[in-house]
């Protein structure tokens, strides 16, 4: 991610480059994986849907604690070592979940799973801030966005041909190869720390301040307003609009898919703009396509989503990129893990309010839990009320993002 000097440290830059890639397709994909196995797993354990849930939430809620624990342990540790332990549980998890022969075995090793998926995600975060220059650091950060659609695109296709072909324990089993491989080339080609434990006597409340704060909050509320999208897109597209499975999964795969191709230019227009103005351009689009998916979807139906769902992923790209060039732009090398934790736990606990509280907000929108019976007329006033209320959120993440910053 440095820029290039000669050919053996361009090949270097690749092969950290290819590290940090694997380590948070890894995290991403462990989060996706598993939802599309939910079914299969209900009657492999002979379990209530209910408890199943526990496989994809105990996964969420590890990830979610430990981020911020993973952070400090980079800066204290160094953030290369803290890497390859995180990567070592991460590995040894997926074969546990693999070979557990019943449900509450599954759930303790996906706990174990998701602690290692936030060493992965916080610190290659960090590693990206500390390999990337300046100049570069946007399309570093782009980057890794484009990385994270793309393991969340690819999680449930991926799983469901493991399942049809091989049997669910494979769609844990196929985790640990690339992990162990992102952990050899971890040992030999991520650089070693220099400022390894001077990060020791510093406190989690030392990395804050009013800035870096806004960054946190405004994170937290677009992610929970993207993970809103894609708790409800399947209700409104199959409940209210009609649509068959395969259409719904369809529909659904574009925001992804424009993610991954929106991700890396995002990064570059941070770079030649500067993260303040993308972070403008980004939360706009957020607005307007927030607004747009209130109203056009009821107007002109599927159309609508498609079109709505065209401003909200490039927008949430933008927003991305500029948003964790910001927060990390600045921040000396021996804090660079405690913000990225920080970073990562916004967002994981913006993804469990937008399943949570968005959803209730949508149920109550719609008069009923039971949203299988409820009328077409129903659903599409849930999906309006839902997505004003996201509309009114992105109103405040600008307010909030507003303030003393870097261009």
């Amino acid at each position: 991610m440095q820029q290039q000097k000669s050919p053996a440290s361009a090949n270097g830059t690749t092969r950290i480059t290819i590290t940090l890639i694997l380590s948070m397709l890894l995290a991403s994909l462990g989060t996706s994986i598993v939802n599309v196995a939910l079914p299969t797993l209900t009657a492999a354990f002979s379990a209530p849907f209910t408890q199943v849930q526990a496989v994809v939430v105990s996964y969420l809620i590890t990830q979610t604690i430990a981020a911020v624990v993973a952070g400090r342990m980079g800066d204290r540790y160094g953030l290369k070592p803290t890497l390859m332990a995180g990567l070592s549980v991460f590995s040894l998890a997926s074969l546990l979940c693999g070979a557990a022969t019943n449900l509450w075995l599954l759930v303790s090793a996906r706990a174990l799973q998701g602690i290692g998926a936030a060493f992965l995600m916080t610190l290659a975060m960090a590693l990206t801030r500390q390999t990337a220059t300046k100049a570069r650091l946007g399309r570093a950060m782009g980057l890794l966005g484009t990385v994270s659609a793309l393991g969340t695109a690819l999680g449930p296709s991926l799983g469901g041909l493991l399942i049809a072909l091989l049997g669910w324990r494979y769609i844990f089993w196929m985790q640990f190869p690339p992990a162990v491989i992102a952990f050899i080339l971890a040992s030999v080609t991520l650089p070693n720390d220099p400022d390894k434990g001077s990060g020791l006597s510093a406190s989690l409340w030392s990395v804050l301040d009013q800035r870096l704060a806004r960054h946190l909050v405004v994170n937290g509320l677009i992610a929970a307003i993207m993970m809103m999208t894609l708790v409800i897109g399947p209700f409104y597209l199959g409940l209210g609009l009609g649509l068959t499975a395969m259409q719904v999964g369809f529909v659904m795969a574009i925001g992804p898919m424009i993610s991954i191709v929106s991700g890396v230019p995002s990064g570059r227009l941070v770079d030649a703009w500067g993260a303040g103005r993308v972070l403008d351009l980004g939360l706009t689009l957020l607005l307007i396509g927030a607004f747009l998916f209130a109203f056009l979807p009821n107007a002109i139906g599927v159309a609508g989503y498609v079109l709505s769902i065209i401003v909200l992923a490039p927008g949430y790209q933008l927003f991305q990129a500029a948003n964790s060039t910001a927060a990390l732009e600045d921040i000396p090398s021996n804090r660079q893990g405690a913000v990225s934790g920080l970073l990562t736990l916004s967002r994981n606990i913006g993804l469990i309010v937008g399943t949570s509280a968005m959803g209730t907000v949508f149920a109550l929108s719609v008069g009923t839990q039971e949203l299988a019976h409820a009328s077409t007329l129903a659903i599409a006033s849930g999906m309006r009320v839902t997505f004003l209320v996201a509309s009114a959120m992105l109103v405040a993440a600008i307010s909030i993002s507003r303030g003393p910053r870097r261009a």
